[in-house]
């Protein structure tokens, strides 16, 4: 219990620090000047930017496919152990 009052705790914290990266340069912040110039540098940066985060969340997403893939195939052979097993003792 105490350790779902600690994630509960910390979650905001995170959710509110992903929101703070993700809204870009603020008034304070030079991160971005080459964005804020504009021209075609700008285009090509946020070009690359967005094929960088493209291929970031097409990464993961295979990852995830791969990764549901085995526990569907784990799953289907603890299944079919499973009933091999409760035949094999029925028929002692």
């Amino acid at each position: 219990m105490n350790s779902l009052r600690r994630t509960i705790q910390i979650a905001p914290r995170l959710t509110s620090t992903v929101r703070m990266m993700g809204h870009g340069p603020s008034d304070h912040d030079t991160a971005g000047s080459i964005r804020s110039a504009g021209g075609s540098f700008a285009k090509m940066e946020i070009a690359h930017e967005e094929e960088y985060f493209y291929n970031l969340r097409k990464d993961q997403l295979h990852k995830l496919k791969e990764k549901q893939m085995h526990e569907l195939e784990f799953r289907e052979k603890a299944i079919k152990d499973h009933e091999d097993a409760i035949n094999r003792h029925k028929t002692e």
